[in-house]
C-alpha cells in the first residue's frame, strides 16, 4: 500500500466568540498557561484539576467539537513512551515487580509519569484550542506584534504556506513511484524491503532538491516586488480594552492555582 501525505489546515472557521477574540491576547493567554502547567509541582492531583477546568470551557466557547479536539491532543501520548523509565529508575516505595527484566517500579516513579502525561496532554489541549480558534495570518500577526523578531516571524509565516505545496509536490513524488513499479500476482508492489528504502531515499533527496529550487525562485519573485523581509498585513486593528480584560481573567485564573500550589 502505497504512503500517503496527510497535511490538513488546522483552524476551524467559525463565529464563536473565542474565534473572534484578539490573537494578540489568545497567545500569551495560551503560553503562560502551558508556562503555568509545566511549572505544577509533581503529584499535585488538585492543582493538575484546577488547570484542566478552563480548557472545557474554552472548548465550550470555541463551539469546537470535542472529539476533534480529543483526537488532535493525542499527539501527547507518545511522551509516556519516553517517561515510563521513570517508573522503574526512580526511588520510593515499591509497587510491583518485572522478574524477567529485574525492574522494580516505584510508587514516585509512577507518579511521576503520571504527572508528565498530565501536562502534556493539558499543554497540547490549550495549544490544539488556539490553532483551531486562531487563523495562521492571526497567529502570525499576533507574533509580530508581541515583538517576535520578523526572521523568526517570517519563517514562520513561510513555513506555514509552504509547508502544503512541498506535501502536494510529495504526492506527486508517490503517484510516480507507484506508476513505475509493477505489480504481479501474489506480490506487493515494488519488490524488496532494500529496494524500497533506497526509492524513499531518492524521493527525500529529490523533495530536497525541488524545494530548495522553489524557494529560490520564490525569493527572487519575492525581491523583485520589494520585500524586505517585515511581513505585512492588511490590517493592524488597535487594541481593545475589552479584548485585553478578557485575555487577563485566565491568567488572573492560572496565577491563582500556582499560588494555591505553593502556599
Amino acid at each position: 500500500m502505497a504512503i500517503r501525505v496527510a497535511i490538513s489546515e488546522r483552524y476551524q472557521a467559525g463565529k464563536s466568540r473565542l474565534h473572534k477574540a484578539d490573537a494578540r491576547v489568545k497567545l500569551p493567554a495560551t503560553l503562560a498557561y502551558i508556562f503555568a502547567v509545566t511549572l505544577t509541582p509533581v503529584g499535585h492531583w488538585p492543582a493538575l484539576g484546577l488547570m484542566a477546568a478552563p480548557l472545557p470551557a474554552a472548548i465550550a466557547l470555541g463551539c469546537l467539537s470535542p472529539l476533534l479536539v480529543l483526537r488532535r491532543s493525542a499527539l501527547a501520548l507518545p511522551f509516556v513512551l519516553a517517561t515510563l523509565p521513570l517508573m522503574f529508575t526512580k526511588e520510593g516505595e515499591s509497587l510491583f515487580a518485572l522478574p524477567l527484566f529485574g525492574w522494580e517500579a516505584s510508587q514516585e516513579g509512577l507518579s511521576a509519569v503520571v504527572t508528565i502525561l498530565a501536562k502534556s496532554w493539558l499543554s497540547v489541549t490549550a495549544a490544539v484550542v488556539l490553532t483551531a480558534t486562531t487563523s495562521p495570518v492571526e497567529l502570525v500577526r499576533a507574533l509580530r506584534a508581541l515583538a517576535m523578531p520578523r526572521i523568526l516571524t517570517a519563517t514562520v509565516s513561510f513555513m506555514y504556506r509552504y509547508v502544503f505545496v512541498i506535501g502536494e509536490e510529495a504526492q506527486r513524488l508517490m503517484r510516480a513511484r507507484d506508476g513505475r513499479s509493477a505489480q504481479t500476482e501474489g506480490r506487493r508492489n515494488g519488490g524488496s524491503v532494500r529496494w524500497r528504502a533506497e526509492i524513499l531515499g531518492n524521493m527525500v533527496g529529490s523533495l530536497f532538491l525541488r524545494s530548495y529550487e522553489r524557494g529560490e525562485r520564490v525569493y527572487a519573485a519575492m525581491q523583485a516586488r520589494g520585500y524586505d523581509g517585515e511581513p505585512r498585513f492588511l490590517r493592524n486593528p488597535p487594541w481593545q480594552a475589552g479584548e485585553i480584560a478578557l485575555g487577563a481573567l485566565p491568567v488572573l485564573y492560572i496565577v491563582g492555582v500556582q499560588i494555591y500550589v505553593r502556599y
